[in-house]
């Protein structure tokens, strides 16, 4: 019908049939060796029953049929593909193909990455060599950070990360999440801010392992540099989420805040799904100098059974003189997502000012269970 709303897209459609004909393109016209109908047949078999990363791995096996059987040539053709490619995550399942079936050449495996990861991400694709050899590979990695290029010295930190999403899990890093701290080291200034947000992603990593070594190590990082002090404050926000007193001096902000909170609020306090909130704030500074405020709230979610799930959101960061008032809004839906099971009931929520609780508020979610999360429209 006309009023019908299209089903939201899938992520794993990304590399659905126009992406498999895409890289079967690709592949021709990088190659005469390259089969063009086998890949697409293999490829397409079973692909709808997969997940995203699924897919990366089942495409991943079909370029090997389509490949000729001997790796270097198989490995140029390739490097000729990804230019060709149209979407990033079309070069992450060409990627895959050497994380896959390159392990047994780890030199020119690791310098292919180094080139594909341009048009894409080799992130998932270094996992296996750093599975394999740890040493070798972040000694490798190490050198990447050097790289003229950004996408190769993110990749030299993203796909050091102990808990990377979608990846595999590297045991080495599991077991001492700080092994890439040189890599670190060398691009907590980087001048790419997509570097940077892999750097302070990667220490965020970190401090939900090794608090301790983090704290420590950022504790001798020098701000004056204006990307070190960026990288420093995002990658304490699960310390400061916490209220951990040595993660907000870091940003230079005090374990609590001299403030009268005048007040906080929602509206309405009666809610259904689909309807939106909105949270108000007003603080007055009651110290007699300028004060650095970490301001968040706590959303405490109903859950089946009497219990709840608690989520931090942000509301802001910043420096509030004295005797100054701030003034703090933001809108929220309660809108179905597949990530939380939300129940009708009491949905409390705290004022949380430089770690410390401020003041309690909270609403009624009417109506009956369903998978639904909120989240912040803007901060």
């Amino acid at each position: 019908m006309a009023n019908e709303k299209a089903a939201p897209a899938l992520l794993k459609d990304i590399l659905g049939p126009q992406a498999l004909t895409v890289i079967a393109d690709a592949g021709a016209a990088s190659s005469p060796q390259f089969d063009h109908g086998a890949f697409l047949k293999a490829a397409s078999f079973g692909l709808d029953a997969l997940s995203i990363m699924e897919r990366v791995r089942h495409i991943a096996d079909a370029l090997a049929g389509a490949l000729p059987d001997e790796y270097p040539a198989a490995l140029k053709i390739i490097c000729a593909m990804a230019p060709r490619l149209s979407h990033g995550f079309q070069a992450v399942a060409v990627t895959e193909y050497v994380a896959r079936y390159g392990l047994g050449d780890f030199d020119a495996s690791v310098a292919a990455l180094a080139d594909l990861t341009r048009f894409g991400t080799a992130e998932f694709a270094i996992r296996p060599f750093l599975a394999k050899d740890a040493e070798r590979t972040l000694a490798t990695m190490l050198r990447w950070s050097g790289s003229e290029d950004e996408h190769v010295r993110r990749l030299a930190s993203e796909g050091s990360r102990p808990r990377l999403p979608w990846a595999t899990r590297v045991a080495a890093l599991k077991d001492d999440p700080t092994l890439a701290a040189p890599i670190l080291e060398a691009l907590k200034a980087d001048s790419s801010a997509y570097v940077r947000k892999s750097v302070a992603n990667h220490l965020n990593d970190i401090a939900k392992d090794r608090p301790e070594w983090l704290l420590a190590r950022l504790d001798g990082w020098s701000q004056h540099n204006a990307h070190t002090k960026w990288i420093v404050r995002h990658a304490l926000r699960t310390l400061i989420k916490a209220g951990e007193p040595r993660a907000l001096r870091l940003i230079g902000a005090e374990h609590g805040a001299a403030v009268d909170v005048r007040q906080f609020s929602v509206t309405p306090d009666h809610v259904h799904l689909g309807d939106a909130i909105t949270i108000t704030v007003e603080l007055i500074s009651s110290a007699p100098h300028t004060q650095r405020l970490v301001v968040d709230y706590r959303l405490h979610y109903a859950r089946a059974g009497g219990k709840v799930a608690s989520k931090i959101f942000k509301l802001r960061t910043l420096d509030l003189v004295a005797g100054a008032t701030l003034n703090l809004a933001i809108r929220q839906m309660i809108r179905d997502f597949s990530t939380r099971r939300h129940h009708p009931g009491d949905h409390a929520l705290e004022l949380i000012v430089n770690g410390q609780t401020m003041a309690r508020t909270g609403f009624v979610l009417e109506g009956t269970a369903t998978d639904a999360i909120a989240g912040p429209l803007k901060d």
